[in-house]
This record gives structure tokens, sequence and C-alpha cells, in this order.
């Protein structure tokens, strides 16, 4: 009886894996294109502050930004003023830009999947970073505040966006296996005079 829906299940193998490129190209070009906006680049100063890899991009040191932190659409000049002599959105600029450029390589899979291929483990590998903080970011968890449900295994708002890169690292492989795939199918065999 369930056969039929298996052999279903297995024909959509390629579509799910077109499908999931496609989600890296949406997920990464939207939200890339965002970091010009202050309310995103001032949303990932926590992430980056408290990042043994990425904090000497920002002038000041963590936990400063606790106390100039805006509500997304809330706008305090006081607080934008702050952020610009943090360097926060200089930094979410540059990244932004390698964020829509990853998403750029791995759309070009359909013209350069060898190309595509390294948009791809790029997109693994940023994502290995975007998870470690988990362990580097005291907002991952939910704070001590009174409630029994606090630190480990809790995650907080800022935890479960990061906890979904576990997702973003998956596709990146299967993706990048594709594409790869691809790009060997299409190179030209060595002639048996190369060899000799």
């Amino acid at each position: 009886m369930l056969v039929p829906f298996f052999r279903l299940a297995a024909s959509l193998q390629r579509v799910g894996v077109h499908l999931t490129r496609l989600a890296l190209i949406v997920v990464l070009l939207w939200i890339g294109g965002l970091k010009v906006c202050r309310y995103e680049a001032a949303g990932i100063v926590p992430f980056v502050a408290n990042s043994p890899l990425m904090s000497f991009f920002y002038r000041y040191p963590a936990p400063d930004y606790q106390q100039h932190l805006n509500k997304e659409g809330e706008y305090k000049p006081a607080n934008v003023a702050w952020h610009q002599a943090n360097h926060t959105y200089t930094f979410a600029y540059g990244l932004g830009s390698a964020i829509v450029l990853i998403g750029l390589l791995i759309a070009l899979y359909p013209l350069a999947p060898g190309v595509s291929a390294v948009g791809s483990f790029l997109c693994f590998g940023m994502s290995l970073v975007t998870l470690s903080f988990l362990v580097t970011t005291p907002e991952a968890w939910v704070p001590s505040l009174g409630d029994a449900q606090h630190g480990f295994p809790y995650l907080s708002g800022a935890g479960r966006l990061v906890v979904k890169d576990f997702i973003m690292a998956g596709a990146g492989l299967v993706t990048m296996a594709q594409a790869a795939s691809r790009y060997l199918a299409t190179q030209a065999p060595p002639s048996a005079s190369a060899d000799a």
C-alpha cells in the first residue's frame, strides 16, 4: 500500500535538492540584503560582540551594547550614534555583501556548477561560524529571571534563530555535492595521448 507513495517520494529527490538550493538563494539574498538596515545591523551585535572570531570588528567590547539596543522598529538617535561609533553598520554592510555574494554564487548552478559548489561550501562554513554563537552569546539562552526554565537547553529567540543554521549547513553540503557532481560530469575525460 505504501510502495506507490515511496516511489513518488524517491522520484522527488532531484526536485528536493533544487528546491533546497532555491531556498538557500532566497534566504541568503534576503537576509544579506537586510544588513543595510539599522535594525538588522544592530540585531547581530550581541553575536558579533561576544564572538572571539569577530569581536575585533567592533570598537566597544561586550557587554557595552546592552544599553544601546533598540527594539525592532524603534528609533533612538543616541543609540544610532553609538552604533555608528561602534562600527556596527560598517561591519553589517560588509557581512551583508558577503552573504549576498554567497547567494549569487550558489545561484550560478545552471551556468557554472563549479562556482556554485564553492558558494555552497562557503554557506556551510558560514553556518558553522553562526552555530558557534550558541557557545559564545549569552543572549542565545533564556536568562535567569526567576523562572525555572533558563540556561541550557532553553533557547531564547536569538538562540532559536541561530540553531536553524544546522539546516543551512546541511543544505549547503547537499547543494555542494550536487553541484560538484555536475561540474565533474562536464569535464572531458583525459585523452589517451595525455597519459603517454
